[in-house]
């Protein structure tokens, strides 16, 4: 059965005020249910639901804050020592931003893609990153009456962030709009804490989660915009395409999925054809960067190798590109031959997990790219929390890993390090192995069976959801 009898038909998504009431974490998570009885348990039939100041997206932006502003004082040690080896791996406070601001010459006021040091290599990100970084470089000048300081810049590229994580909180609490307290997760993760400043990955996530927002909203075409503008500053947003693809011939709604290409083509050609035109050869450098780049940091692959069972680095590429290809075709038999058509959030974070998972690098701070697609995918407090202490531990382990690099007296071995590599490497493969059985046994999934009788299908579908389904009568095209 495709669906569950549960699904009316004929009725759009957000008719029943039923589906629309907000719900209570103490009252459908286990752990949450447990951890309130501290609290005096569960909230009571008679909660506060609608009005007043504290809505939960408001207490949301409240706590994000806090755990941003907190991790960004945790850096203090490098931003007092202007990142000095090995303080900057023993405080864990290594940030590639004030580092990369001298070596590709934004101090020198160096045009990203156009120019670069003499002996030197060209901007390695995509081109909306470029635009960002060039345009923080030049408020920092302002700030500092036209001296470079990467300090500053560096405070200036964190104002920045707080921008973009607070529009992606907001992004996560609206997806679901009955489920505004699943962005309390993100507002309080580690990865928050501890990965915001080691690089420029919150305009990617934040593009991404709004692309993800505006298709819960049926805006298809919007969401193609958003999307195109995540993909020009990471690569990884481009992989939801796929998943998409098979959703929407599955659901009969092809001419969505349409919309969602020609905006994502559409806003990706109007930022990148300026500077494919202008310096094709600082802009291809991105790709060409990664395609040579070996096995690195954070990688299974790498892990590997250290206990003995390392691919060569001439095949490297093959092996890691043949495992992500083996797991995108296990999805996308999954996608269409789940017993019910999967949610769009659930297929999102198994392609962006396939992709880490196999890649030549996964480096510290991209567990942020994850962070938000498991939260919508499955968003369980204690599976969220396991996860994300594994990562904590790999956060860890990376940087006293290069502590003994530079200083041998210290530091993690090679083999703890390739050990806590593995750990990560786990969590995430059995987060993603709870979110398949999601899909196959739907009554295990929260999104699913939180207690809302009048929505079982896709509550962030968009025009996926109650679309028809193969092997479903009950649901009308």
């Amino acid at each position: 059965m495709a669906y569950s009898s549960r699904v009316t038909p004929g009725v759009r998504p957000g008719s029943d005020p039923a589906q629309n009431a907000v719900v209570a974490p103490t009252r459908t998570d286990p752990a949450m249910r447990a951890g309130s009885e501290v609290l005096g348990g569960p909230a009571g039939d008679h909660r506060a639901v609608t009005g007043g100041f504290w809505s939960p997206v408001r207490v949301i932006f409240v706590v994000g804050t806090v755990v941003y502003w907190l991790g960004f004082l945790r850096t203090w040690p490098c931003l007092s020592n202007n990142w000095l080896d090995p303080d900057r791996y023993e405080a864990m406070c290594y940030s590639d931003i004030p580092i990369l601001y001298s070596l590709r010459g934004l101090a020198d006021g160096n045009v990203p893609y156009l120019e670069w040091p003499a002996g030197g290599q060209p901007w390695e990100y995509p081109v909306l990153i470029g635009a960002l970084v060039y345009v923080l470089a030049l408020i920092t000048r302002l700030l500092t009456g036209g001296t470079a300081d990467a300090a500053v810049f560096y405070v200036v590229n964190a104002v920045a962030f707080y921008g973009f994580f607070l529009v992606t909180l907001y992004a996560v609490s609206s997806y679901v709009k009955r489920r505004p307290w699943d962005g309390l997760m993100l507002a309080l993760s580690p990865a928050v804490l501890l990965a915001s400043f080691v690089n420029w990955d919150w305009p990617a996530v934040m593009f991404t989660t709004l692309a993800l927002l505006a298709w819960s909203r049926r805006r298809p075409g919007w969401a193609g915009v958003a999307l195109g503008l995540a993909v020009a500053t990471k690569f990884f947003p481009l992989l939801l395409l796929g998943p998409l693809l098979l959703l929407c011939l599955r659901g009969r709604r092809m001419k969505a999925f349409g919309w969602l290409v020609l905006g994502t083509v559409g806003s990706w050609a109007a930022v990148n054809l300026p500077v494919i035109l202008t310096g094709f050869d600082g802009w291809k450098y991105f790709f060409t960067f990664s395609a040579e780049r070996g096995q690195d940091f954070g990688s299974v692959w790498l892990a590997l190798q250290t206990f003995g069972h390392g691919v060569a680095p001439t095949g490297v590429n093959t092996v890691a590109g043949g495992a992500f290809l083996v797991l995108c075709a296990a999805i996308g038999l999954l996608i269409l031959f789940a017993p019910q058509r999967p949610r769009v959030a659930q297929v999102s974070f198994l392609v962006v997990a396939a992709f880490l998972l196999t890649n030549k690098v996964y480096s510290p701070q991209f567990v942020l790219w994850l962070v938000p697609l498991a939260i919508l995918a499955r968003p369980r407090w204690r599976d969220v929390i396991l996860w994300q202490l594994a990562e904590a531990i790999y956060f860890a382990s990376i940087w006293w890993y290069l502590v003994g690099l530079v200083d041998g007296n210290k530091g993690l071995s090679e083999q703890w390090y390739a050990a806590a590599t593995v750990l990560h490497f786990l969590a995430t493969a059995v987060f993603a192995g709870l979110v398949v059985r999601d899909i196959l046994v739907p009554s295990h999934d929260p999104v699913r069976s939180d207690g809302c009788p009048a929505d079982t299908d896709d509550p962030g579908g968009g025009e996926l959801d109650r679309a028809p389904d193969w092997g479903s009568e009950s649901v009308p095209a």
